[in-house]
């Protein structure tokens, strides 16, 4: 019987894994061990963040909003309860650019959901 060795797929395997944690500081991206566990941690750091990072721009758009709309005599909630009874069909992140590049278009907004809290 033939002597097997997994030569060719532990190299192209480690060829993979150094690939990816090049660029990380001293042993991170020589040494193989050092390396894997590097890497299956920032993973696991970029799942993480893929779905907070979608937490912490709706939070930015929200305080946008609620900053534009006290200026205009409004909070936040009567904002966008308004908006909701006006079937004002606008989310989060538009109103929020609104608020911050188009002030006139987001008075007019207000004033529309201001005649539907009255």
């Amino acid at each position: 019987m033939p002597r097997v060795t997994s030569a060719v797929a532990r190299h192209k395997r480690k060829k993979r894994l150094m690939k990816n944690v090049k660029g990380y500081r001293g042993g991170r991206s020589k040494l193989l061990r050092t390396a894997k566990e590097t890497l299956f941690r920032a993973q696991q750091y970029a799942y993480r963040d893929r779905r907070n990072k979608k937490r912490e721009f709706r939070k930015l758009w929200i305080i946008r909003i609620s900053a534009a709309a006290r200026l205009r005599g409004l909070s936040y909630s009567k904002l966008m309860g308004a908006i909701i009874k006006a079937n004002i069909a606008i989310n989060r992140k538009q109103l929020a650019e609104m608020a911050v590049s188009d002030p006139k278009g987001f008075d007019k907004v207000v004033e529309i959901a201001k005649e539907k809290l009255a």
